[in-house]
């Protein structure tokens, strides 16, 4: 009788050491499960942050082109004396500018850089004598980055050789 009970016992012992091993192994996995979960949350999260920001961004940047505009026509009018209106317009370029770079925001070279179609967009082409074909000659429109994303374009004019 005694065998029998100690058989029993071994078969409870054992079913009941399966059983905790399958509770084991379903409580990691559902650790690493929401561990994922988190991760995933997180990126997203962020990813969501990130193209809320670089929309903001890129509905500023008009604000800027206008400015320079602005600016350029200035000093046209201007012709040597100072206006306090430009004056004005430039402060406030620069501390938009500011601003936009301690976000991350920075502007892409573009005269004098070779036509990149990742970072560039040609509007224009002229024959340019002693430049390479494919060099950029003008930027009407300067583009930006945001944490390596590009923003929008440079507009540019390239060189034919």
């Amino acid at each position: 009788m005694t065998e029998q009970t100690d058989d029993a016992s071994t078969l409870d012992l054992d079913a009941l050491t399966t059983e905790r091993d399958d509770f084991k192994d379903r409580l990691l996995r559902m650790t690493a499960e929401f561990d994922n979960y988190r991760k995933r949350v997180d990126r997203e999260r962020r990813e969501l942050s990130e193209a809320a920001a670089a929309d903001l961004i890129r509905d500023l940047l008009p604000i800027i082109d206008d400015l320079e505009r602005a600016m350029a026509a200035s000093r046209q009018e201007a012709a040597g004396r100072e206006s306090a209106v430009l004056q004005g317009v430039e402060l406030t370029h620069r501390h938009l500018l500011e601003q936009l770079r301690r976000r991350g925001v920075e502007p892409i070279d573009a005269v004098g850089q070779m036509f990149d179609p990742q970072v560039h967009e040609s509007v224009a082409v002229e024959h340019a004598e002693g430049k390479p074909d494919g060099e950029i000659l003008e930027e009407f429109r300067r583009g930006y980055r945001v944490a390596g994303r590009l923003l929008r374009p440079s507009m540019v004019k390239v060189a034919r050789a």
